[in-house]
Formats: structure tokens, C-alpha cells, sequence
């Protein structure tokens, strides 16, 4: 057997999320159907990052093991022709024996858009959060480096399993501005069922004048999610890219 990996590009608004869900609508319940469809079998998938529902993917990575004969590069084409453009396979080869899409990937990176202009822009509203008035960069920059390094995450989110660990290491955790738009990325090992939308909707109190930038030490240790600022809305939020290797 070969191991298969494809790298996803969806518009998450009408799934929900990536898991299989019985009677919903989900990413991996798409993907699945339609290679049932080309290969004749389900394929067992292995997913880098376990997007919730409503998040957007544009460097999603999946693996699954195949036929060594199979033409990865037809499967590309067909997967496209059944799921685009909600779900498009930006690229699908074969990957080094032992390669698994979770397991092998050092780190993640989401990125998180904010429109803070009057008036909501109709072509990108699906992916950005139009959330109108000031936000201090300063203050927001300051919070974010208290948030970087490895910790216990357990204000910031869920273990996608009851009882499992919620220390991570986030690498990165920067704000920018252009204009009316905010973006805030957010790189690490792993995250927390609803991490980054938490994070994101800390930096935005902190922004408003809510929060304290040196109040993230206290936040960290409280471990209740009552501490942390509101979650944000889950459409502005995209997995841009899955990281092997070094972490760059």
C-alpha cells in the first residue's frame, strides 16, 4: 500500500465542521462519500487539523493508504469534479511510508480576519468577522505575547476528547493591521477544540479596553473558561497551512 495525501482547500460555511457527524453535513462526510465513490472501498482518513463547524480550510491536509497503481493525480481531478467549489483538492500525491497527516505534522496555522470598518464588505463576509469600531493594536500586541510559550490552555478551550491533556505550545501568536482589516495568527503544536476563536475573542476584549494586556499570566492559571474573553464567531477563522518538519 501507498499513502495518499491530499491537500484541501473548503469554504466551511455549510459543514458541519470536519468530523463525520450522523445526519450532519460535515467535511470528512463529503470527502468520504465521494472517494467511496471513485475507489470502490472507504478509505481509512487521517486529518491535520479538526476544524470546527463553520471554520474554513486553505491548506487542510489529509493521508490515507491506497492501491500502490492508483493515479493520484486522475483522483485529484475527479475529487474536483464532485466537490468544488466548496471542497478542492489543491494538490494529491503520494507522501514517504509512514507518513500520517496528524502524526507526523509539527505544527498548525490558523489565521483569524477582522473587519472593524462601518459597513460589512458583501464579498468577503463569509470569512471575515465584520466587527465595527476600534480596537487598540498596541494593547492587543502586548496580550498575544503573554499568551506565547507552552501552557496550560484549559481557559482557552476543550480537549477533543473527555478527560485528555490541554497543555499546548503556541509558537506564534501575532497581530496585524491593514486598513479596516485585523488578522491574528495563531501557530502551534496542536489546539483545543474552539483554542484559536478564544484567543481570538481574549485579543479583541483586551482591544476594547475590557481586558488587561497583563492579565493573560492570571487568565492562564485560572484554568475556567470564564476567565478568558467571549468566543469569537467561527466564519472569520481559516487553517492556512499544515507544518512538517522544521517548525518555519
Amino acid at each position: 500500500m501507498r499513502i495518499v495525501r491530499l491537500t484541501l482547500a473548503y469554504d466551511g460555511t455549510s459543514f458541519r465542521g470536519w468530523a463525520r457527524q450522523r445526519d450532519q453535513r460535515t467535511v470528512q462526510g463529503a470527502l468520504e462519500e465521494a472517494l467511496s465513490r471513485i475507489l470502490g472501498s472507504l478509505p481509512r482518513l487521517s486529518v491535520a487539523g479538526r476544524t470546527d463547524a463553520g471554520v474554513h480550510a486553505r491548506g487542510q491536509v489529509v493521508s490515507f493508504p491506497a492501491e500502490p497503481e492508483i493515479d493520484v493525480e486522475r483522483l485529484g481531478r475527479a475529487l474536483n469534479a464532485m466537490l468544488a467549489p466548496e471542497v478542492v483538492v489543491g494538490e494529491a500525491r503520494f507522501a514517504p511510508d509512514g507518513f500520517d497527516a496528524r502524526f507526523s505534522a509539527s505544527a498548525r496555522e490558523y489565521r483569524y480576519r477582522i473587519d472593524v470598518g462601518e459597513v460589512a464588505d458583501p464579498f468577503t463576509a463569509r470569512f471575515v468577522w465584520h466587527r465595527p469600531g476600534g480596537l487598540s493594536l498596541p494593547r492587543m500586541r502586548a496580550a498575544a505575547r503573554g499568551l506565547e510559550g507552552e501552557h496550560d490552555f484549559a481557559s482557552f478551550g476543550r480537549p477533543h476528547r473527555p478527560g485528555g491533556p490541554t497543555e499546548r505550545r503556541l509558537d506564534r501568536l501575532a497581530v496585524a493591521r491593514a486598513g479596516n482589516r485585523f488578522e491574528i495568527t495563531a501557530r502551534g503544536n496542536a489546539f483545543l477544540q474552539q483554542m484559536v476563536r478564544s484567543l481570538v475573542g481574549t485579543l479583541v476584549a483586551v482591544g476594547e479596553g475590557r481586558m488587561e494586556p497583563g492579565s493573560m499570566a492570571s487568565v492562564l492559571a485560572a484554568r475556567d473558561r470564564r476567565s478568558a474573553g467571549p468566543v469569537a464567531p467561527a466564519h472569520g477563522l481559516t487553517l492556512e497551512r499544515v507544518i512538517y518538519g522544521r517548525r518555519t
